[in-house]
């Protein structure tokens, strides 16, 4: 199977792709930084390196890279920086997801694609009406206007599950939202909810990168796995972050 990442480069991009590979998988990685990554992954066998940003990549260019591919990742986010939170591009998560979608249906796959967006637990699921405090509400408002990268991730989500939908003949996908991000070297236990069971605004908990990596690895490569979270939306806690 081969597996086209994007945003390999980045922290929990590059744990992803090391699993796929010690799984036995092909994978082309979208990256911005090729030494950076290398130094991280390691020069490995079954592994190619696409150095370009995913938007400056032209639609011919997309479809080239998905075409023979099983499943398409987005590990996307923006650096949290100045510059990364308030600079160019504004859209980076959601561009990026349209236009993958995109370049998937383009190549009309005889069977449908796995498309895993990793997200934010920040972003809630609004199509199943989960539970959010009036404070919460206030706050989250307040975030969308203030740090873009949130509204960023949101539309992405809003248009997986709106546009694309359930019944897509070229697109399969799943919204992974992980908590508060933490390192760890190692995977460890950890839970996975249909929606969150704690405020990330107020109470929030901790998922190691290692940890979301795994589980977008299983979503990837374990077919029960995948049947269990199709068209949803799953959290994902450290089990010690579980109370």
């Amino acid at each position: 199977m081969k597996v086209l990442v994007a945003g390999g480069s980045g922290a929990t991009g590059q744990m992803l792709v090391k699993q796929l590979l010690d799984r036995g998988l092909s994978v082309q990685a979208i990256v911005r930084s090729p030494d950076k990554f290398l130094k991280a992954v390691g020069e490995r066998k079954r592994l190619l390196v696409i150095n370009a940003s995913i938007l400056e990549l032209s639609d011919t260019e997309l479809v080239q890279h998905v075409h023979g591919c099983r499943a398409v990742v987005s590990c996307l986010g923006h650096t949290m920086s100045f510059r990364g939170v308030y600079g160019k591009p504004r859209r980076l998560v959601s561009e990026a997801t349209l236009r993958l979608c995109e370049a998937i249906r383009t190549i009309k796959p005889t069977q449908p694609l796995k498309f895993v967006l990793m997200n934010s637990a920040g972003c809630r699921n609004d199509d199943l009406a989960e539970s959010v405090s009036v404070a919460e509400k206030c706050v989250v408002g307040l975030i969308g206007l203030l740090v873009p990268p949130h509204l960023d991730n949101e539309h992405a989500s809003k248009y997986l599950r709106r546009q694309i939908g359930q019944q897509d003949e070229s697109i399969e996908w799943t919204i992974v939202r992980p908590d508060t991000l933490v390192d760890n070297d190692d995977v460890s236990g950890y839970e996975v909810h249909r929606s969150p069971i704690r405020s990330a605004i107020f109470n929030a908990g901790q998922t190691s990168r290692v940890n979301v990596a795994h589980f977008m690895a299983e979503l990837i490569t374990e077919d029960t796995v995948w049947n269990s979270w199709i068209g949803q939306s799953p959290v994902i806690y450290n089990s010690d972050s579980v109370e």
